[in-house]
Formats: structure tokens, sequence, C-alpha cells
């Protein structure tokens, strides 16, 4: 039914853009593309996976071990991969995302060999909880997902327009240099943004855990991909652009399926985006750069 696909495309949408804004954080304030966000997700799936499956321990157990686990990836990323060559001298603006490039792989590889290539079924009676409202089947955990997108939209939003650090926040992304002279420490308002950035990654691949009971290594690339797409599509470094890019590539490529084109779905949807960024590049939420040098 075309309600059913409608929530189906908003589930799909929501995990999107949890994914999107995960990268957007990261570029807003770093100006680069963290290449190893897909497989962070991809770990935050296979943490529910273990808690869930293997350990027997509750859903919100599983939550609180994703997120410290991809916490903690994000911080030794950020340490380890990121902060050596941020600043030096000599060093290609392209060193960054040459680096997540590799930490992508190596999260992958590492993946592959504990948790072997095959799907793993994600087990957990929160997932089957459902309703019917006449033909229409609702799962609760679909209804789950849209909330969580839309309280942390409107969170970081909040958090960033509002609270101290969130100005500190946007003052490094705005000029690192001039905020360092202003007293503010970017040196931990980075390291805070890739964990917090890293820890969504990880709420969201519990998410599609839940959501389609299949969990394996490669499947951090295919998010990942779409992610830095939708940011393209809704404008660099825009939380709302994150937000409205899920929910369009989202409800794109449900619906595409539905006209019996699934074979395409991918393919059909990103020429879609290509099509919006020819008329708009700057994003449907971007700043062209003619204002942003205003």
């Amino acid at each position: 039914m075309l309600l059913e696909q409608l929530i189906n495309g908003i589930t799909l949408g929501s995990v999107y853009a949890i994914v999107a804004l995960g990268y957007t954080l990261v570029f807003g304030v770093l100006g680069i593309i963290n290449m190893a966000h897909g497989e962070i997700f991809m770990f935050g799936a296979f943490m529910g996976v273990v808690t869930t499956s293997m350990l027997h321990a509750p859903i919100w157990l599983a939550f609180l071990a994703a997120i410290a686990a991809t916490a903690m990836m994000g911080y030794l990323l950020e340490r380890l991969a990121l902060r050596p060559l941020r600043g030096k001298p000599g060093v290609s603006h392209l060193a960054p995302l040459i680096s997540t490039i590799g930490v992508s792989i190596l999260l992958e590889n590492l993946a592959n060999q504990w948790f072997g290539s095959g799907n793993h079924p994600f087990r957990s009676r929160f997932a089957e909880i459902h309703f019917t409202v006449g033909d229409v089947t609702v799962y609760f955990v679909q209804i789950v997902i849209f909330v969580i997108s839309v309280v942390l939209m409107v969170g970081l939003s909040l958090w960033l327009a509002k609270t101290k650090a969130g100005k500190a926040l946007r003052a490094t992304a705005e000029d690192l240099d001039t905020a360092s002279l202003l007293g503010i420490d970017t040196k931990k308002m980075i390291t805070i943004t890739v964990i917090v950035a890293s820890a969504m990654g990880g709420v969201a691949g519990i998410l599609v855990g839940m959501a389609f009971n299949s969990v394996n290594a490669q499947m951090g690339l295919s998010v990942g991909l779409k992610g830095l797409a939708i940011i393209i599509l809704g404008g660099m470094g825009s939380v709302k652009g994150a937000v409205v890019g899920g929910m369009i590539l989202g409800l794109s490529e449900t619906f595409i399926v539905v006209a019996g084109f699934s074979g395409y779905r991918d393919a059909i949807a990103f020429v879609m985006i290509i099509i919006i960024l020819l008329i708009r590049p700057e994003g449907l939420f971007g700043k062209r750069a003619s204002d942003a040098r205003g």
C-alpha cells in the first residue's frame, strides 16, 4: 500500500539523515569528508548484534555499548589519523581524506576478520513489536527511528545555537585560528565533534540492524557513500540539509522499488541527486560561493 511504502521511505530516510548528520558535523568543523564514518556506523551495528544476539542483553544496553564503542573509535580517529596531519607544514589538504580512507579499509578488514563476511541476524524482541491500522502494519522500531532522527536534528541545532560549547564549536568551524586567539580550546572542540559524530553513527548502526534484521561487514561502504551524497544534496555543513536530503533519498529509493525498478534503486536515486545539483550546485540549504565570501 502507498501509506505503508511511505512509512518505509521515511524510516529509511531517517536512518540516512542520522548518518549524514555525522558527516555534516565533521565537515562543518574540519572541512574534510570523514570516509571512515560508514565503517564506524557498521561497527555500531555489530555492537548491537554482539550485545543482543550473542550476550542476550537488553536493547538499551546495546545502544550504550554502541555509543561507547563508536565514541572511542571517533576519539582514536581524531588523535591518531587526523590531528597529526592538521596544520603540519608541507602536508597536502587531501592528506586527512586519504587518512580516513585508510582507516575505513582497516575497519572493514577488522570486521571481516572478527565477524566474517556473511550476514548476521539482529535478534531483538523490541524490533518485532508492531500494530496494525486497517491494512497498514507499522513496526514500533520505525516510529523510534523517526523520533530519534528528529530529536537528534532539533537537539543538535539547539546545542549549536544556544549552548556555550555549541557556539565555541561554530566559532571553531568559522575560523580555527581566530577561535584559538579568542581563547577557545579548538583541539578539544574538534575532538568532541568527531566523538559526537561517531556516536551518532553508532546509534544509526543499531537502528539499521533492528529495522532490517541484517548486519554485515560491507554495509558501511554503501551507507557511507549515501550519507556523503546526502550532505552534498542538502548543502555541505547544513544540519537541516542533512535531514531533508536523507528523507528525499530514502523516499526516492522506496518508491523506485515500488515502481518495479529495484535493480536500479541506487542508480536512479543518485541520478536524481545529480539533476538537483545541476539546478542548485550548492545543495538545497547550502550557501552560494558568492554569499559565503560576502
